[in-house]
C-alpha cells in the first residue's frame, strides 16, 4: 500500500516536506507542491485526515449557515470567507436555512455532528433565537454575520443597520423626495429589516415627515407588481422606494418596467447591501454598500480567535451610499410633505 513516504521518494523530498504539503500547502513553494502533488496522483496516494484530525482533536472545518444563495450577497459572502479561512487553514461547510427557524436548528445540528471547530451563522432573528442560546451554553464558538445582536455574549460582524437606513433614506430626502416608502419581505420576520425599517422612520422623522407603512413583498428577495401596485395610486403615491436589500431592489425594478413604470423617471428605487450586480444592471442600482469583503474576512478573525479561547466580541463596519441611475432627484413644492 502507498504511504507518504513512497509519495516523499518519487517527489524527491523529506517525508516532513511531503507531509506538509497536505497539511499546509499555501506554506509550500509552488515548485515543491506540484513535485509532491503530482507524485501522489501518480501514485494513487491521498492522505489519512481523519487520523490526524481525531489526533489533534479538531476537523479545521468552519459551518456556515445562510438563509438562502438566491441572495447573491451571501453568495459573495461565502467566496470571501472562503478565501479567507483556506489562508489559514481551514475549509468551510455551508448549510441553508431559507429563513426559517425550524431548518436552523437542524442545520446547527447537523455541522455539529460533523464536528466542525466553529460556526459562522446569518438566522432569521438573533434577538430570539434557541439556537444561539444553546451555542452559548455550550460554548461552541461561533460569529454572527450581518446581526447586531443586544446579547454581549454574542459575537458579531455588522454594519449598522439602522443607521445604514436612515443614510439612505436622507439620500432620497435631500434628493428633493418626500413621499418614500419602505418595500421589506414578509412582515419584517428579518431582525435586520426591522432595524433597516427604524432606520427610515428616523430619517423620515428627522425631515418632519409621518413614516409610511412597510410595504411588504411575498419573498425577502423576490419583489411582485400585485403587491406594490396598489400603493402607486393617487396623490400621496410614493416618488421613491427603499428596499430592505439589494436583490429585491433589482427584482422590484423588473416588476415595475415590466408593468411600463419608467425607473427612475417616474419612481426611484434603491437597495441595500452594495452587491456586485447592481452595477451591472440598467438602470445601476442605487444602493448602501456592506464592506462584504471586509466583513468575510473580520467574521473569519473573530471565529478563530474564539477558537483559540478569546471571548466574544462585535464589530461594526462603515457602510456607505453608492450612486446610481435607478434614483433621480425630485422637484418637489413643498405643500406635498405629509406631516
Amino acid at each position: 500500500m502507498t504511504d507518504l513516504k513512497d509519495v516523499a521518494q518519487l517527489a524527491g523530498v523529506s517525508r516532513a516536506t511531503a507531509a506538509r504539503t497536505f497539511a499546509s500547502p499555501d506554506q509550500v513553494r509552488p515548485a515543491t507542491r506540484e513535485q509532491v502533488f503530482a507524485a501522489a496522483r501518480e501514485l494513487g496516494f491521498r492522505p489519512n485526515l481523519l487520523g490526524r484530525q481525531l489526533r489533534l482533536q479538531t476537523t479545521n472545518l468552519i459551518g456556515v449557515v445562510v438563509p438562502n444563495l438566491l441572495n447573491p450577497v451571501f453568495a459573495e459572502q461565502f467566496q470571501a470567507m472562503e478565501r479567507a479561512a483556506r489562508l489559514r487553514g481551514y475549509s468551510l461547510l455551508l448549510a441553508t436555512t431559507d429563513y426559517s427557524t425550524e431548518r436552523e436548528s437542524i442545520v446547527v445540528e447537523e455541522l455539529l455532528r460533523q464536528r466542525v471547530d466553529g460556526l459562522v451563522l446569518t438566522v432569521t432573528d438573533a434577538e430570539s433565537n434557541s439556537v444561539l442560546n444553546s451555542l452559548t451554553s455550550e460554548q461552541t464558538p461561533f460569529v454572527l454575520a450581518y446581526h447586531q445582536p443586544s446579547n454581549p455574549n454574542y459575537s458579531a460582524v455588522s454594519v449598522d443597520n439602522r443607521a445604514g437606513m436612515a443614510l439612505a433614506t436622507r439620500y432620497l430626502l435631500d434628493a428633493g423626495h418626500r413621499r418614500i416608502s419602505m418595500v421589506a419581505g414578509p412582515a419584517l420576520q428579518s431582525d435586520r429589516a426591522r432595524l433597516r425599517y427604524a432606520g427610515y422612520c428616523d430619517a423620515m422623522r428627522a425631515y418632519g415627515l409621518k413614516r409610511r407603512a412597510v410595504i411588504e413583498m411575498p419573498a425577502h428577495t423576490q419583489a411582485e407588481f400585485a403587491a406594490v401596485e396598489p400603493f402607486l395610486q393617487g396623490p400621496q403615491a410614493p416618488t421613491a422606494l427603499v428596499c430592505s436589500n439589494d436583490f429585491l431592489a433589482i427584482s422590484l425594478i423588473a416588476e415595475l418596467r415590466r408593468n411600463a413604470w419608467n425607473v427612475p423617471e417616474q419612481l426611484s428605487v434603491m437597495g441595500f447591501d452594495g452587491i456586485a450586480l447592481g452595477t451591472q444592471m440598467h438602470p445601476t442600482l442605487c444602493s448602501v454598500v456592506q464592506p462584504i469583503g471586509l466583513l468575510a474576512s473580520t467574521v473569519i478573525d473573530q471565529l478563530l480567535a474564539q477558537i483559540a479561547g478569546n471571548a466574544p466580541i462585535s464589530h461594526c463596519l462603515p457602510c456607505h451610499i453608492r450612486p446610481g441611475d435607478s434614483t433621480q432627484p425630485l422637484e418637489e413644492t413643498p405643500d406635498a410633505r405629509v406631516q
